[in-house]
């Protein structure tokens, strides 16, 4: 009898596993819905498009967008980790969700290093303090914490959501340079954009969607948060040269909800990684002010998130930062 249900076991095991080798090798057979955590006409936004189109023609299947903004990607993220892990919902997932959220949130629907299996990273970047040169006259990066510091009440800053990179920078600039600024949280780099465009606020930490403001001269680009200067923005200098270890990078990369088959998680990271490497991607990843393709092995891009968790972790608990 207990021979009899080895065998059933193995042979369900074996059927199931036959099942999903099968599953891989006809994937893709339908589109792709791909679930960003930001409105239209931001950084993050752009980035999905500039690479969803490509590599929908590398599968042979269309990658369709899906905007779920909100609530720094929880409300995204929990779209996704509760779709079937089947390939065809993805996840554009950025460095706040997996690596301040869980930090500042008592508590989330989501646990993004549990409920998430990392297929690529996509890009890296940094974010660029702008400011409304009407609402905020001055000539650079020192005359803005001159001007911030002189200020009462404090001035208006934007951000493209609580707990979000861009929140992150600011109020790390804050305790670093010893000002005050009144936090705006908006829905995604457009809206922000707009507010500090409107005059409504003052300043923000943008990423791409600020980058053609800042050329039109609508905006002022003042200064950058990584410690070299943006090859789209090179005139701009960097907080460090002003603050030595003053730091703030970002990126954003696709993860499959836990479950998915191993197969199709190493093909979309074949497939990604080959768009990746296109040069008329990079080039308008780079020209939107997006960021930089980036391509690492797995291995880096699991102990990247590791240890940029830990890192945040310890800025955050400094600054005492919480959202609920």
């Amino acid at each position: 009898m207990l021979g009899l249900i080895r065998f059933a076991l193995a042979t369900t095991l074996a059927l199931a596993g036959a099942a999903a080798s099968a599953a891989a090798q006809s994937y893709p057979n339908r589109p792709i819905r791909l679930i960003v955590s930001f409105p239209p006409g931001g950084a993050v936004d752009v980035i999905a498009r500039t690479i969803g189109q490509p590599l929908g023609e590398r599968l042979g299947q269309s990658v369709v967008i899906d905007n779920r903004p909100g609530s720094n990607g929880i409300i995204a993220a929990d779209i996704a980790a509760h779709a079937r892990p089947d390939g065809y919902t993805l996840f554009m997932g950025s460095d706040s969700l997996f690596e301040v959220n869980p930090h500042i949130y008592s508590r989330m629907a989501v646990h993004p290093m549990k409920d998430f299996v990392p297929i690529a990273t996509l890009i890296s970047n940094q974010l660029i303090l702008a400011v409304n040169p009407t609402a905020v006259p001055v000539k650079d990066f020192p005359g803005f914490i001159d001007l911030a510091k002189r200020t009462s009440p404090p001035l208006f800053y934007a951000s493209i959501g609580n707990g979000s990179m861009h929140h992150l920078a600011m109020e790390l600039l804050k305790t670093t340079a010893k000002i005050d600024l009144t936090h705006v949280p908006y829905k995604g780099g457009g809206p922000a954009g707009i507010a500090v465009l409107s005059g409504q606020n003052a300043v923000m930490f943008g990423g791409g969607s600020v980058v053609p403001m800042i050329k039109s001269g609508k905006l002022k680009g003042l200064a950058v948060s990584a410690k070299k200067r943006s090859p789209t923005l090179p005139e701009l200098p960097t907080i460090d040269s002003f603050y030595p270890g003053y730091e703030v990078t970002i990126w954003q990369g696709l993860f499959a909800p836990v479950g998915t088959p191993p197969e199709i998680v190493e093909k979309l990271r074949t497939e990604v990684n080959a768009v990746l490497a296109m040069p008329i991607v990079g080039q308008r990843l780079v020209a939107s002010g997006s960021g930089e393709p980036s391509i690492l092995p797995l291995e880096e891009f699991t102990a990247m998130i590791r240890r940029d968790y830990e890192r945040y972790g310890e800025i955050i608990r400094q600054i005492g930062l919480k959202v609920d």
